[in-house]
């Protein structure tokens, strides 16, 4: 009788190595269950960190954020 847990164990540890290495490039927006999109519009805000849009900005509950011009 032939099993396939081999197959398996593989199978679960690449899926666990692929969703760590997903997780790891979540920003603080995906953290806090925010969707932002993906464009550059770069803001700087009072806590003196630059945020690539205003919506990953509101995500982090930066406040009173300005287009900091970069592009």
């Amino acid at each position: 009788m032939r099993t396939h847990l081999p197959r398996i164990a593989a199978a679960v540890g690449i899926a666990a190595v692929v969703a760590f290495g997903l997780s790891s490039i979540f920003t603080e927006a995906h953290a806090a269950r925010c969707i932002c999109p993906q464009v550059y519009a770069p803001v700087i805000c009072d806590n003196g960190k630059t945020y690539v849009n205003p919506c990953y900005a509101s995500c982090a509950h930066a406040k009173n954020c300005v287009p900091t011009g970069a592009i």
